[in-house]
């Protein structure tokens, strides 16, 4: 009975694509503020905190920031990253 074992370079990448990671954390963050103000704006009229897709709206607008946010640091660390490795 053989075992076949493999080593982590044979699973993983030896460069890491943050780029793509970091256009897909843009476009979710522009898709969610969109998609929140549309919320907003269908259900302004009732302007209340009972009214359940005006607080989904303003959740989606808060949740794109904090997708950004985490996008920019993501982008930080990984670009002083690359500057400190040349």
């Amino acid at each position: 009975m053989a075992t076949k074992t493999a080593s982590s370079s044979e699973v993983t990448p030896d460069a890491r694509d943050v780029g793509r990671l970091v256009k897909l954390m843009t476009a979710a963050a522009w898709f969610f503020l969109g998609l929140g103000i549309a919320l907003s704006l269908y259900s302004i009229e009732h302007f209340s905190e009972e009214n359940t897709a005006l607080m989904v709206g303003l959740g989606f607008m808060v949740g794109s920031v904090f997708i950004y946010v985490i996008r920019t640091a993501i982008h930080l660390v990984h670009s002083r990253a690359e500057s400190e490795n040349e």
